[in-house]
């Protein structure tokens, strides 16, 4: 979400609204609510006022208003810039689907880019991608592998997974879904090719070609893992490894959406995931994954197998020869 985004186009209706964006940084917000409403009433379609006022009404405790405003803004964002379809579930006042919000989360990374890693690292203690790197690397030897000779890093970001995965790695190739963070990953020079793209458009295009996949903190976006692990898993080499992570939760639900805009994927479920599509569970635990608010974030850190073709043709031989018998 770029400045742009931002401006109704009317300069008294901006005032309003950037005398309002200070009055919810100094903790008002039902006052920032009633300023943003008045500058709505100039300019009753500008999307962007209608979120900000959700946002408002949401942290002053009007939960009721915030969802009233929502839904005026999903009227408005055919493109779902700004997550309303998400942010009404996340508060059970509508369905959030099972796939990745890709306007949402682009325009999210999009605007979240140049202070991305001084946020999620400095202030929230996010320790996924050594976390990943470590199980990668136990994982990798009890099967042999010492090095790769080319891994996909999906939802790159700014490079925090790729700069670990770097040394081990003959080829790394980064995607992601935000211009923006492609541009700031770039820069390091950690990736030998990058790609803008959505992560599953980005792996059907793909057959047998990576020995690693990783996703750190990446799934969290897509919802339902079954669709996502159909199209990584014929992305992978026979023998390739998957790492990703997701948050966890302990309810029945296979998935849900938190306030966040988040999906929490159950335990069983998400091992269920695993099995249905034909990966080889290595590492399955859970672990704090970073801080959110001062409270911890647990989630699931996991490393998956795809089968060796030589266990294939085995198996094949063996049920071949069981006929003959």
């Amino acid at each position: 979400m770029t400045k742009a985004f931002y401006s109704s186009g009317d300069v008294i209706a901006d005032r309003r609204a950037d005398y309002a964006r200070m009055l919810a940084e100094g903790g008002d917000h039902a006052a920032a609510a009633e300023l943003m409403e008045q500058a709505l009433e100039i300019v009753p379609d500008w999307a962007a006022g209608w979120d900000r006022l959700g946002s408002f009404h949401e942290k002053s405790g009007n939960v009721a208003s915030a969802i009233a405003a929502w839904r005026r803004l999903e009227a408005l964002d055919d493109n779902g810039t700004f997550g309303a379809r998400l942010k009404l579930a996340a508060h059970n006042a509508g369905a959030a689907g099972e796939g990745t919000a890709v306007s949402y989360v682009e325009a999210l990374f999009d605007q979240y880019a140049p202070q991305f890693e001084n946020a999620l690292v400095g202030k929230l203690g996010y320790r996924v991608p050594e976390m990943l790197d470590a199980r990668v690397a136990q994982c990798a030897a009890t099967v042999g592998i010492e090095r790769f000779a080319k891994a996909v890093d999906l939802g790159c970001g700014t490079g925090l997974m790729g700069e670990k995965l770097r040394g081990r790695v003959d080829f790394l190739e980064g995607v992601d879904i935000s211009a923006a963070m492609i541009a700031e990953t770039a820069r390091k020079g950690i990736y030998d090719s990058l790609q803008k793209a959505e992560l599953v458009a980005a792996l059907n295009t793909r057959r047998a070609e990576a020995d690693l996949v990783t996703a750190a903190d990446v799934f969290i976006y897509c919802g339902d893992l079954q669709p996502v692990l159909a199209a990584l898993v014929p992305a992978l080499k026979p023998g390739g490894l998957v790492a990703f992570s997701l948050e966890a939760h302990d309810g029945e639900e296979a998935l849900f959406l938190r306030p966040s805009l988040r999906y929490a994927h159950g335990v069983a479920a998400a091992r269920d995931a695993l099995v249905v599509a034909g990966l080889d569970i290595m590492c399955f635990e859970t672990a704090v994954l970073r801080f959110d608010r001062g409270a911890p974030i647990t989630g699931i850190l996991v490393v998956a197998r795809k089968p060796p073709v030589e266990l294939s043709a085995a198996n094949d031989g063996a049920e071949g020869g069981n006929v003959a018998a």
